[in-house]
């Protein structure tokens, strides 16, 4: 999968998790940026998205995500 498709994927997760379908991700995204992103469902997208993608995060790399682009340098590094 190249960064492009895992992108796509987690439009997809975000936006059942959050029931939005009206989301857009660019790799730049950050919590501030979408209204329901808050610290709870933080951790139902991080779960969301490591079952979608049949990964784990360590909880030092979640906490060095900025926006959705280290969210996704992580899932290219576990995937590939």
């Amino acid at each position: 999968m190249n960064k492009e498709e895992i992108l796509q994927a987690v439009t997809i997760v975000f936006r059942e998790v959050l029931d939005n379908d009206s989301i857009v991700l660019t790799e730049r995204t950050t919590a501030k940026d979408i209204a329901e992103w808050d610290s709870l469902s933080h951790i139902h997208l991080v779960v969301a998205v490591e079952k979608r993608f049949r990964i784990r995060f360590g909880s030092r790399e979640i906490l060095g995500w900025k926006d959705i682009g280290g969210m996704i340098d992580s899932i290219v590094t576990k995937v590939s």
